[in-house]
């Protein structure tokens, strides 16, 4: 594969990064040795072919990654690549803390690099489990009776962004910190964002 020219805006965002700096360096070199076209999505470096998302980087407190956005559907014997979260069901990734791991795990990331980008030139899909509402905190249910505006812009909402905020609001143990949530979030959902 051909080397692609390096994305202004991805070069920016790396030059600013306090934490996993030459990690993020060293991935992004591989993402683009690939022949992946590169581009900052969602705030984030992202690659992609023929307008497919196949791998992003992240940078975390603890570590950075690179995920892949149809990991669940690649072959992994070996399980190395992790879910992000319980509720993920396509995204998997491959996490680091040191530039040497990244050098020795070289291969490995390349090699589901290729089947990443194999599973998008074949035009797979992750087949997601079907997933209910999850239910709505009372906290956010009594806003919404308030404020029958936030109401309407819940339900314009997609579903998966409907479920993130249920999930999120009800993650929280206590009402107050529930309450809180509610309220931070109002005028980002009157926007109609996630």
């Amino acid at each position: 594969m051909t080397d692609n020219p390096k994305n202004y805006k991805v070069t920016a965002f790396l030059s600013v990064q306090t934490r996993w700096q030459a990690e993020l360096e060293r991935l992004r070199q591989i993402a683009l040795e690939s022949g992946l076209a590169e581009d900052l999505k969602w705030g984030k470096p992202c690659y992609s072919l023929g307008g497919g998302n196949v791998a992003i980087l992240f940078s975390f407190k603890k570590s950075c990654a690179i995920g892949f956005l149809k990991g669940s559907i690649l072959p992994d014997p070996k399980g190395a690549l992790i879910s992000p979260g319980e509720h993920s069901q396509a995204m998997r990734m491959l996490k680091f803390t040191i530039v040497e791991k990244i050098a020795q795990q070289e291969p490995l990331i390349r090699a589901f690099l290729l089947e990443a980008i194999k599973a998008e030139a074949e035009g797979r899909e992750v087949p997601f489990a079907e997933s209910s509402e999850p239910e709505l905190p009372e906290e956010l249910l009594r806003r919404m009776d308030e404020l029958p505006v936030l109401k309407t812009a819940f339900e314009a909402l997609t579903p998966g962004r409907r479920r993130a905020y249920a999930i999120y609001f009800s993650g929280a143990k206590q009402a107050k910190t529930r309450e809180d949530r509610v309220e931070k979030y109002i005028p980002v959902i009157l926007e109609g964002k996630g």
